[in-house]
């Protein structure tokens, strides 16, 4: 019954580094600049509408996270 025990205590280390990171993450997005910002970002605006969709900004923080997880997880 203690066999899985050890598992679930690296798996809430784990989750804990990550929001800990994301945690981190927020804090400082406000001071990188060209976070949000960059070309293939859509953002669209008239009177009393507007439209901001992060399309490269997504598919830049896929890419990170996704190298990460590949890095961190051939362990």
């Amino acid at each position: 019954m203690t066999e899985g025990m050890p598992q679930i205590g690296k798996l809430l280390i784990v989750l804990g580094i990550i929001i800990a990171a994301f945690g981190v993450l927020l804090s400082f997005s406000g001071k990188i600049p060209w976070l949000g910002r960059l070309p293939g970002d859509i953002f669209f605006q008239k009177k009393n509408f507007t439209l901001y969709f992060p399309l490269a900004t997504s598919i830049l923080l896929s890419l990170i996270l996704t190298f990460l997880f590949w890095l961190f997880g051939r362990r």
